[in-house]
């Protein structure tokens, strides 16, 4: 089928589309109410369906004679540490996992927090809660024990999982104290911790409250799956709040299971037995969807990689890992190829691995800039297809559909909408703009299958921060446009677009154009207020490891590249060089703050940033040039 009739198909007839994706998947009892809406008025799938989206996952691939395919692939260069888990040792483990968890008062509709580093264990714990209906609720593993704090208070598990440390490049970090300082914060304090003992470091136990994961498993009985509603919550995924307070996005077993086995076919273009890999964390949305869920739903062979792009031991990380499993299909943050870029500029470590089997190289996250994308197709050989999603969808708004009609690739552009989303770019009025003109991204409702029902807890909330922008849409946040061809370009947050006399200019665009300078590894661009031009913006400029260029020369250059590519009207004069930029764990550049930082505006550093001295330096050096306003 045509991209173009699949397309239409699902807007036409979504409950018909999507009733004919869930007779894919294995269901109890196959739903009969596809589309609905409940007491709030909200659309929810599936919602007398009955399912378990661990036997999704595990019992069902078993019982079809595939227990000795391989499911999981850990693979940790921080540690040392390489091994392969089979479908059935997997389900294996889930089972016992969800006896222990059991064993502990854990049943369906109970919180799990799972506070744990990118191990096999951790993938185990999700499966497991999963398995006995019950919620669980990943936290990024070493977050802070404030942040943690705020999501046991609202989220307020029965049990926390964790491990007793996590392992950087060069350094270990305990988890332990950290969790145990979150417990003393939080005013909800769990029944029950269970530790998983790691060689790097071992955590003493609270006597009462903390057990051993290894004696847990040990003498626990195999738990069988819990029958669960197709609306019925699987987890709980903090997202940053616009207040400071993180939004609990919760994610329902029926669509979701429904759209990532879908997906994983019509996006990626992988099936059983394919290797896919989502070098990404279980702590982030990608995690959840594209390392655990909808791998082992479809039937495929899944990385769970403990390591980084660069420095586990080099830029060739990936192209190893890639070559040592027979990869068919990758899928990172534009981050991490902008980091093996700044190291390896001339492409030298892709040489050096057999490339063959990987098909294809997608990314998502935030805009694949570019100069990037051409580079790694250039070096890579292979196509590089960046499609566009949030936390809050759990799969791609936009995206080049491999598994159904292949699309030439526009530079900059995520392609087009994927099946069942609606896209339309808005006014501040709410009207529909023209192709071409730049707006509010918007999704009609209803929205498809995985999207987000509620906000843990708060339902209004979930009104008020995603439907009550304009009626009828979901409001994505995100600015952009629609061209002639139907192709979304997504611009970057609206948070991101300045206005300079009266012009409004996306901060991407000319993002796009310094990051094609050739020394340049990766920029953003933010808006200094003026007194005259409301106004205008500056650039911060990482360059690629191993080139010289003084400031004020690759300032003229860049003034000069932008006037050609936007005109003058863009008013860009000043760029100044830093070691690194500041950004969230999952690589998002935090282009809100330092724009706060710049203005003299108190700013919040979120919790989720990579390092948190970034900002502190970067302030210090714009503080010495005069660019602060006091």
């Amino acid at each position: 089928m045509s991209y173009k009739a699949e397309y239409e198909r699902s807007m036409n007839d979504p409950e018909g589309f999507w009733k004919e994706k869930a007779e894919a998947l294995q269901w109890y009892t196959f739903p009969e109410t596809i589309l609905s809406k409940d007491e709030h008025g909200i659309y929810r799938w599936f919602a007398d369906g009955e399912l378990n989206t661990a036997y999704m996952a595990l019992d069902y691939h078993v019982e079809q004679g595939r227990g000795e395919q391989v499911a999981i692939i850990y693979d940790s260069p921080v540690s040392n540490t390489k091994a392969q888990v089979t479908y059935a040792e997997l389900l294996n483990q889930v089972a016992k996992t969800a006896g222990m968890l059991r064993d502990l008062g854990v049943g369906k509709g109970d919180r799990v927090v799972i506070y744990m580093p990118m191990m096999v264990e951790a993938v185990v714990g999700m499966l497991a809660t999963a398995r006995l209906g019950a919620v669980h609720s990943v936290v990024f593993g070493g977050f802070a024990p404030p942040e943690l704090a705020v999501r046991l208070e609202d989220a307020q598990p029965k049990v926390i999982l964790s491990a007793s440390c996590g392992i950087e490049i060069s350094r270990v970090i305990e988890y332990k104290p950290l969790l145990d300082k979150a417990i003393e914060l939080s005013s909800h304090k769990p029944q029950a911790c269970v530790i998983f003992q790691r060689p790097q470091a071992s955590s003493p136990l609270i006597e009462g409250r903390d057990y051993d994961w290894a004696q847990q498993v040990a003498q626990a009985e195999p738990a069988a799956c819990v029958p669960v509603k197709g609306t019925d919550p699987l987890y709980i995924l903090y997202t940053s709040g616009t207040t400071g307070k993180p939004k609990g996005v919760v994610r329902e077993n029926g669509g979701h299971a429904v759209a990532l086995n879908y997906s994983m076919q019509a996006i990626y273009n992988v099936g059983i037995g394919d290797v896919f890999w989502a070098a990404s964390d279980v702590g982030w949305v990608v995690g959840h969807s594209y390392i655990v869920y909808a791998p082992l739903i479809r039937g495929c062979t899944t990385v769970v990689y403990e390591g980084k792009p660069i420095m586990t031991p080099d830029a060739g990380a990936f192209w190893r890992v890639c070559d040592e499993y027979g990869v068919k299909a990758l899928f990172t943050a534009p981050t991490a190829f902008r980091a093996i870029k700044k190291e390896d500029a001339h492409g030298e470590f892709f040489k050096k691995y057999d490339l063959s089997k990987l098909q294809t190289i997608f990314s998502a996250g935030e805009r694949l800039d570019p100069p990037s994308q051409e580079w790694l197709m250039e070096k890579s050989g292979k196509p590089v297809i960046d499609h566009w999603w949030q936390t809050e969808t759990g799969w791609g708004i936009t995206a080049n559909l491999q598994g159904i009609e292949p699309m030439p690739i526009k530079l900059g552009s995520s392609t087009m909408p994927t099946p069942g989303f609606n896209v339309q770019i808005l006014d501040e009025a709410g009207q529909q703009l023209k192709n071409g003109e730049q707006g509010y991204i918007a999704l009609k409702l209803p929205l498809p299958p995985a999207c987000l029902a509620t906000v843990w807890g708060n339902v209004d909330k979930f009104k008020e921060s995603y439907l009550s922008t304009f009626e009828g849409y979901y409001a994505s946040g995100d600015g952009g446009y629609i061209d002639q061809d139907g192709y979304v370009f997504v611009m970057g947050r609206v948070d991101d677009v300045i206005n300079v006399a009266g012009h409004r200019l996306s901060t991407g665009e000319m993002e796009e154009i310094i990051g094609s300078h050739t020394v340049v590894a990766e920029c953003a661009v933010v808006g200094r207020d003026d007194d005259l031009k409301g106004q205008i913006p500056i650039g911060l400029v990482v360059l690629k490891s191993g080139v010289e260029i003084d400031e004020a020369s690759l300032s003229k250059e860049l003034v000069t590249m932008i006037r050609n590519s936007i005109g003058a009207i863009a008013c860009y004069k000043d760029t100044y060089i830093v070691k690194r930029l500041p950004k969230t764990r999952s690589g998002k550049i935090l282009r809100k703050n330092m724009r706060q930082m710049i203005n003299g505006e108190n700013y919040v550093v979120p919790s989720t940033i990579d390092d948190p001295g970034i900002m502190p330096e970067i302030e210090a050096l714009l503080r010495e040039r005069g660019v602060i306003r006091s």
